[in-house]
């Protein structure tokens, strides 16, 4: 006891003593970003009622925080300023009484004596026009009508869904689209659209090709210096929205009325309700990675610093290439992510999640997103890029990037292994790729048929980049050969094979398609690749006007054989199991590779009824020469299903001989009778 009663009076003596140091020098010794503290509620931010509003902030280190009360979303001066009072774990709240439906705010805090710029707090959920003052909103009255009603269309396995990338404005701008709200969340509800040759387009177009997942490229709220939510519409405006300004917020841009802050609400649940009741899950890309700004971004003006991540030297790390990096493995900021989506999901029934730059965030989070996502809804699907876009202090141990996959929990990757073995280096426009005829990608293309899992029929020495499986399953790989970065497929291959004519080039187009759609994992479509889209050789589109970006229409006509070609594919990936079998283990037991003794030249059976088919065996040729190549066939009696750019799954034809002439650039899939 005597012990424990010095020890008490040593410790009451240290507190006074640097109490009073702290007081003659003036100075009181920071928190560290780690020692912040932790809040644990799911209240930050605006909490409507028709009785009273109560708005709560997180901001440790402010001295004083304001609050102003707006009557309009974007001009005059504030009805009301009011001071904030500071709780517990660093949470600053108000009460205001009465309905305050309609109203707009801001807070703004101050640190080290100075006042920042007012700003909507990270939590906003509505905002005004270009997002510079959060709203009061009872968010139930901006539902559309049966929103309660409305049902994420039904899903068996991850390995069944087809995604589709698309920017909402891409789907709409040309006028050939027949869309009335060209631009729009709303152009996504449209039906009964066609193009002047009267072939379907929009919302019909993607329901005729069959996919099963729209993947949307941002469509948060996003800064207005890329794109002014205050000018009107006929002011060309583009941008792809990776610079996210409010996280929980929809883009202003796409609304038919950017000032209302409940009007984007409403349009972009509708635009949701309407593809869930055509068959369509809805995926958002999400950019949680970095901010659009970083000193003026909303994070650093409610706690400066916190949320990103610093170098040794105290500045900013910048492993996103654009500015800034966020620090997922702050506790504050690791909750912010996994209570935003939890809200998507919740309040707008969103299906799954592309994260951008995915390998900047740490492992521990993404599986704490994992776990708390698909407890929600087990069939929720998220997948990223598993890399960054630079150097970042965080430790390559800790980071959710590729090679880290089957540490991922439900989680999936992205597969520039296979991407590149297809079509060439993206860093290189002029290499070529096993569609085009270069050799020596057989073994990375095995790699990507097999969904990066572990096979032993794969030499992962010879493998492009990964040199071991990175999947533990394959739908933790996104199968896939163009997505918006870089050059669509078919301007890279103009690029990569200038010599090549027009015909040559689509053989190329359709034998990447029919090996991304027949290869396991989880397929992966560029938007407009079905019609041969080109952006006019600009690589990086991200600002680029409409006329580079959006889907010309005519191009459905010019190239509907094309369109046939994909659609039939699609088809035929879902109408047979075998192409997608959920698990590694079934591959390995079920996918065997022929020896071919070419190069550019693969085939590969997959028997016994895999994942309960009703083709016994299917054989499936892939030949990227531009000469026919022979192929020995296994004993059998082979019906062929796929050969050129004819597909029957009745049959096109038997073969009758010992061996299959393959044409050049080209994909042969028999089945055996």
């Amino acid at each position: 006891m005597r012990t424990i009663f010095l020890l008490s009076i040593l410790f009451v003596v240290v507190l006074l003593w640097t109490a009073c140091r702290s007081s003659k020098t003036g100075q009181v010794t920071p928190l560290t970003y780690d020692q912040y503290p932790f809040y644990g509620g799911n209240d930050l931010g605006i909490s409507w009622s028709a009785s009273g509003t109560v708005f709560k902030l997180w901001s440790p280190a402010a001295q004083a925080v304001r609050f102003h009360l707006y009557e309009n979303g974007s001009t005059g001066n504030p009805l009301r300023t009011l001071d904030m009072k500071k709780g517990k774990s660093g949470v600053w709240s108000i009460a205001l009484k009465g309905d305050m439906q309609g109203k707009y705010y801001t807070v703004q805090v101050q640190t080290g004596g100075k006042w920042l710029a007012e700003t909507p707090d990270p939590y906003a959920k509505a905002v005004g026009v270009n997002g510079q003052r959060g709203m009061i909103i009872d968010l139930s009255k901006t539902n559309p009508a049966g929103w309660n009603d409305d049902k994420r269309p039904s899903q068996a396995a991850f390995t069944d869904i087809i995604l589709y990338e698309l920017h909402v404005r891409d789907l709409s701008a040309h006028i050939n689209s027949g869309i009335k709200h060209r631009g729009k969340f709303l152009g996504l509800t449209e039906t009964g659209t066609h193009n002047v040759a009267g072939q379907r387009t929009g919302l019909d177009h993607l329901k005729e090709l069959g996919i099963t997942h729209l993947h949307l490229i941002p469509v948060f709220d996003y800064r207005s210096s890329s794109v002014d939510e205050s000018l009107p519409p006929q002011v060309p405006q583009y941008n792809w929205g990776y610079d996210p300004e409010n996280y929980n917020v929809p883009e202003g841009s796409y609304a038919t009325d950017a000032a209302d802050g409940a009007v984007r609400i409403r349009e972009f649940k509708q635009a949701i309700q309407t593809l869930h009741r055509n068959g369509i899950r809805v995926v958002m890309d999400v950019v949680y990675n970095h901010t659009g700004a970083t000193d003026e971004s909303v994070f650093n003006r409610v706690a400066p610093g916190y949320y990103y991540r610093q170098n040794a030297d105290g500045k900013y790390s910048n492993a996103s290439a654009c500015g800034n990096e966020t620090a997922s493995e702050r506790a504050m900021m690791r909750q912010y992510m996994i209570e935003s989506l939890k809200y998507w999901v919740q309040e707008y029934h969103i299906d799954g999640f592309r994260v951008d730059l995915m390998g900047i965030h740490d492992i521990e989070t993404m599986n704490r997103i994992s776990a708390e996502l698909h407890a929600i809804d087990p069939t929720i699907f998220i997948y990223g890029e598993g890399w960054t876009a630079g150097a970042s202090p965080l430790p390559d141990s800790l980071k959710a990037i590729k090679a880290n996959t089957h540490r991922l929990d439900r989680i999936a990757a992205f597969s520039d292994d296979f991407r590149d073995a297809l079509k060439g280096s993206v860093f290189n426009h002029e290499e070529r790729g096993f569609v085009s005829g270069r050799p020596g990608q057989e073994e990375s293309i095995k790699f990507g048929i097999v969904a990066s899992t572990k096979h032993p029929q794969v030499d992962y020495s010879k493998v492009n980049y990964s040199k071991a499986p990175w999947a533990k399953e394959p739908f933790q790989t996104i199968t896939y050969v163009d997505c918006h970065d870089n050059h669509t497929l078919w301007d890279r291959l103009a690029l990569s094979c200038p010599d090549a004519s027009e015909a040559e080039r689509i053989k190329m187009q359709e034998l990447a398609a029919a090996m991304v759609l027949t290869s396991q994992g989880v397929s992966f479509l560029h938007a407009g690749v079905e019609m041969l889209r080109s952006k006019q050789g600009v690589e990086n589109s991200f600002n680029s006007p409409d006329a580079i970006n959006q889907i010309d229409w005519s191009r459905k006509t010019q190239y509907a054989a094309v369109f046939d070609y994909f659609r039939d594919l699609i088809q035929l990936r879902k109408n047979h199991p075998a192409f997608r079998m959920p698990s590694a283990e079934m591959i390995r037991t079920h996918l065997k590779f022929l020896d071919t003794n070419a190069s550019n030249l693969l085939a590969y059976q997959i028997t016994g009824n895999a994942n309960g088919d009703a083709w016994k065996n299917i054989l499936v040729i892939f030949n990227g020469n531009p000469a026919a190549k022979t192929v020995q066939l296994p004993p059998g009696k082979w019906a062929v299903v796929l050969e050129g750019d004819v597909i029957n799954e009745k049959g096109i034809r038997e073969e009758t001989r010992s061996h299959a002439e393959v044409p050049g650039i080209s994909a042969m899939i028999l089945f055996e009778q």
